[in-house]
């Protein structure tokens, strides 16, 4: 493994932290947070890599899938259970696995991240193909959850990318794509729950809603395939239907529960 700086470790840039009173704190880790979005755009163009070669497997039947541990490990999940729900998209489509199984969403399983071959064994009881593309998230960028199946992946023409925070790491440089957002040291010295994992957050989002869009999911900035699940879901679609068709609330409102989406009602009223 060849040498490289684990940013994600280093000593925070504040101290004495627990002397601190409460705005102190809160203004410390405010003053951290603002450096993220600037270092996850220092990253787009891998990001433009990886979206665009998704859509192109996308568009042939392929998946996209999420694998980490720990924190990690929950934000891809957390990406991947609001895409149908966003977007109208079949829950198989996009795919979150964490190490230790679901359990470990809410309780963290001792060890399951160090296992190099379980991520494998877990993405093969999805039958993953060439056409489909694999996330590994790991702010160390080191998780051998992670680097396992990555491996495995590339081994079988699976095209790979690695959301890291430390440059340089065995992930950045393994996946095909490597996507290292340098954040900084955090808050609270290796706590990467906090700006590494809200730069993961950030470009999870930049993947999973550019993909969307690019694959029709969009029409003009409104989510119409979204699942109306819920009164409030069913009160946004009303006023997109209102909108785009300029017609009356209730008119709306009727067409779109006759209808069941608002990409269908607008493609029946106009």
């Amino acid at each position: 493994m060849a040498d490289f700086t684990k940013i994600t470790e280093q000593a925070s840039l504040h101290n004495h932290l627990e002397q601190q009173s409460t705005l102190a704190l809160l203004q410390g880790i405010n003053q951290e947070d603002k450096k993220v979005a600037a270092a996850v755009g220092e990253v787009i163009p891998q990001i433009e890599k990886l979206v665009d070669a998704a859509v192109e497997r996308f568009k042939k039947g392929g998946r996209l899938f999420y694998i980490g541990a720990g924190t990690s490990g929950r934000l891809g999940i957390l990406d991947a259970s609001e895409i149908p729900p966003t977007f109208g998209m079949p829950f198989d489509r996009v795919i979150g696995i964490i190490a230790g199984g679901d359990g470990a969403i809410r309780k963290a399983v001792e060890f399951a991240e160090d296992n190099t071959l379980q991520a494998w064994k877990d993405l093969q009881e999805h039958n993953i193909n060439a056409n489909d593309v694999l996330v590994g998230i790991a702010a160390s960028g080191t998780t051998p959850y992670v680097l396992g199946g990555i491996r495995e992946a590339n081994e079988n023409g699976i095209l790979t990318a690695g959301i890291t925070n430390n440059p340089g790491s065995p992930l950045a440089t393994q996946a095909s794509i490597g996507i290292a957002v340098d954040v900084g040291p955090e808050f609270v010295t290796g706590s990467t729950r906090m700006k590494s994992g809200t730069s993961q957050k950030l470009v999870l989002n930049m993947i999973s809603t550019a993909l969307m869009i690019k694959i029709g999911r969009v029409k003009g900035n409104k989510m119409v395939d979204m699942q109306l699940t819920n009164t409030k879901l069913v009160d946004r679609g009303t006023r997109y239907l209102v909108e785009a068709l300029d017609i009356d609330y209730k008119e709306a409102e009727l067409a779109l529960k006759k209808y069941g989406s608002v990409r269908e009602a607008i493609a029946k009223l106009r």
